[in-house]
């Protein structure tokens, strides 16, 4: 019985640049680029999966010690894709990890299966690349900006830079890669979701959040040089030193307890859906914004 099956929906997403990602590598460091720059970045389908694409790239390439993650655009990432042209929240994909399709799900089982896989799944993936990473963030690290730079071993933010999870005004706990009570202490953690207010990049600092903070003009040269030290070190000894370092988060209960808010996060989609008629709540990227400009200035 397949009672449970549901037509996809017939939108096809229109996709602004078939390289959503760009990928570069020399001296032993891989550049990994996010290339939605006409929308600040936001993450759909196709650039989750060309971003794994390039983290496998570099994976396989033995030249390369360490990978730099990085945006040219005005933001490192404003989050999640929640209304552009090329949203592709319906579109099947060509999955990389062991879940079934979402497109013909009903449903809260839509959203579940396509966050287990994109969402939790990629970023549980991504933190295991067993070459370090580097996070090179300047202007908005938001929402599901803040899940790319947390799965990174290290990172480094110029002076203009903000970090924030403003998601709890669409009825979540947070985002989904629920890692705040480990990059921030449990109380900032509290003040960071309950406020949804930026932290700044200097804030950040001083929490632990983020390795380094130098001035915007700085920041490419100082990743490099970071970058350029860590690839002189032994490939396996880089690699053993990560699993260890990310083996005792794992012993302070990190995957458990993010697997645990994956849950609360989705009873909040599922009750979106009962009670606003939508799973976020009736927001799109357009009002969201409005919603973070209009708290920054405190109206």
């Amino acid at each position: 019985m397949n009672d449970d099956l549901i037509a996809p929906v017939d939108e096809p997403p229109v996709y602004e640049t078939a390289e959503p990602v760009l990928y570069t590598a020399a001296d032993g460091i891989a550049w990994v680029t996010l290339n939605r720059p006409q929308f600040h970045n936001v993450q759909n389908s196709q650039m989750t999966y060309a971003l794994d694409d390039a983290f496998v790239r570099a994976v396989d390439d033995d030249a390369v010690k360490v990978v730099v993650l990085k945006s040219d655009a005005k933001h490192f990432s404003a989050g999640h894709d929640i209304g552009t042209p090329g949203r592709d929240f319906h579109s099947s994909v060509e999955r990389r990890l062991m879940w079934y399709d979402h497109a013909n799900k009903a449903g809260a089982e839509k959203a579940y299966a396509r966050e287990q896989e994109q969402y939790l799944g990629m970023c549980k993936r991504w933190r295991d690349i067993p070459k370090p990473t580097i996070a090179q963030v300047h202007g908005g690290c938001i929402a599901g900006g803040l899940m790319l730079a947390w799965v990174c071993d290290l990172i480094i933010a110029s002076d203009d830079a903000f970090f924030q999870d403003p998601v709890l005004q669409m009825g979540f706990p947070g985002l989904e890669y629920f890692a705040h009570c480990h990059e921030l202490n449990v109380r900032l953690a509290k003040e960071f979701l309950f406020l949804g207010e930026r932290m700044s990049a200097a804030r950040a600092l001083q929490a632990g959040m983020v390795n380094r903070v130098v001035p915007r003009a700085e920041l490419a040269s100082e990743v490099e040089r970071v970058a350029a030290r860590i690839a002189q070190q032994p490939r396996l000894a880089l690699q053993l030193a990560k699993q260890a370092c990310n083996h005792m988060e794992t012993l302070a209960g990190k995957n458990a307890g993010i697997d645990a808010a994956f849950g609360y996060h989705h009873f909040a989609h599922a009750n979106n859906t009962l009670v606003k008629g939508d799973y976020i709540a009736g927001f799109d990227g357009k009002k969201m914004a409005e919603q973070n400009k209009r708290q920054a200035s405190g109206d």
